[in-house]
């Protein structure tokens, strides 16, 4: 049952087009749990690899051990410059609601919004961004009332 498991998690993170290299991401299961393991090129990938896994009939828990390649060549200021772009563009986040800091690939994002949707945007704006290997969301959504 565990490598039928397995190999159902593996097919269906192999046919992710999100997933570039799928070969680099090792999967094992017992009883329902599958464990990833490997190095991934972006945050995406690696949220992407966890959708993956709960897919199967039979997944109850995942196991994210996957790391992610932080990029050599990017430095902290121009990742936080790319993310405050990125951020600005999204119509989902409302413009100067969110600040975001950034310490060796971990990015730090700030701020107040209005409603849960636009905290979510950010983190999911950010987590494609090349080089962010991980996000702490510190966006206090406050609504009137």
């Amino acid at each position: 049952m565990n490598r039928e498991l397995e190999d159902e998690v593996r097919g269906h993170i192999g046919r992710d087009p999100r997933i570039p290299n799928p070969a680099e991401i090792a999967v094992s299961g017992d009883g329902g749990i599958v464990i990833l393991r490997g190095t991934v090129n972006s945050l995406r990938q690696r949220r992407a690899a966890v959708q993956d896994a709960k897919r199967p009939l039979g997944v109850y828990e995942v196991v994210d051990e996957l790391a992610v390649r932080v990029a050599d060549d990017i430095r902290d200021d121009e990742l936080r410059g790319w993310i405050l772009q990125r951020l600005m563009w999204d119509t989902n986040i409302p413009p100067e609601s969110v600040d975001a800091s950034a310490d060796a690939g971990w990015v730090t994002l700030k701020g107040q919004v209005s409603h849960q949707f636009e905290s979510d945007a950010a983190f999911d704006v950010v987590s494609s961004v090349r080089g962010v290997a991980g996000i702490t969301n510190e966006i206090r959504v406050v609504t009137a009332g």
